[in-house]
């Protein structure tokens, strides 16, 4: 499981989703929500079945919010977008007959996961391999990368529409760029023993070893 998530892109191009909407990753697409304080209601929809989980977002009466919990198949806690991710919600503006998007650019952001522990010498395809993804300690320092690296792919794909030169394809290899720098200064602490604590510290490529 990926890292980062449609939240850590929000962070970075908070108008992401208003701007590359892909269809083929919408997941819901309705206009009777009900928003009272952090909740968010639609009785036309059912959000488990849709595959909305925590962690996504949305386009909710053109303002972009956070996905905090699936609480029931209609019903989400959501806000708006939050300083840290552990914070309390910041409610949206309440009303209702309201639309709301929920798209994902979960695997943009599963293809650069993979990447990135193929990068650490860990096999994500194989649950057996030690060390493997769980025995990351450190695993929110991946996060950054992930998304800079996800947005590259996004951006990327978007601007191919567009053309050479066009805002879009500024904003693609500004992300690329991004995403190379935070490879190399990733430092990312291993398990190696089973015991919680870490035993290495690996850089993208390469492996340090720290004392016992």
């Amino acid at each position: 499981m990926a890292f980062a998530t449609d939240r850590d892109l929000l962070v970075l191009e908070p108008l992401l989703l208003r701007d590359v909407g892909w269809s083929a990753q919408t997941l819901v697409d309705v206009a009777d929500v009900t928003v009272t304080g952090a909740v968010a209601q639609s009785l036309s929809s059912d959000f488990s079945t849709s595959g909305v989980t925590a962690g996504m977002a949305a386009v909710l009466n053109g303002v972009p919010v956070e996905i905090l919990e699936v609480t029931s198949t209609t019903t989400l806690t959501v806000s708006l977008l939050r300083p840290v991710g552990d914070e309390t919600a910041i409610p949206p503006a309440p009303g209702s007959g309201l639309a709301m998007v929920i798209s994902t650019f979960g695997p943009q952001i599963e293809l650069v996961h993979a990447q990135t522990l193929r990068s650490l010498g860990i096999e994500p395809s194989d649950a057996a391999a030690v060390p493997g993804e769980a025995d990351i300690v450190n695993p929110m320092a991946l996060a950054l990368v992930e998304s800079l690296g996800a947005l590259h792919l996004i951006l990327s794909s978007a601007a191919a529409m567009v053309g050479p030169g066009s805002p879009m394809w500024v904003k693609a290899a500004m992300y690329r760029e991004r995403f190379d720098a935070a490879r190399r200064r990733v430092v990312v602490e291993i398990d190696l023993d089973g015991d919680g604590a870490a035993d290495a510290a690996r850089r993208m490529n390469t492996a340090q070893f720290l004392r016992g």
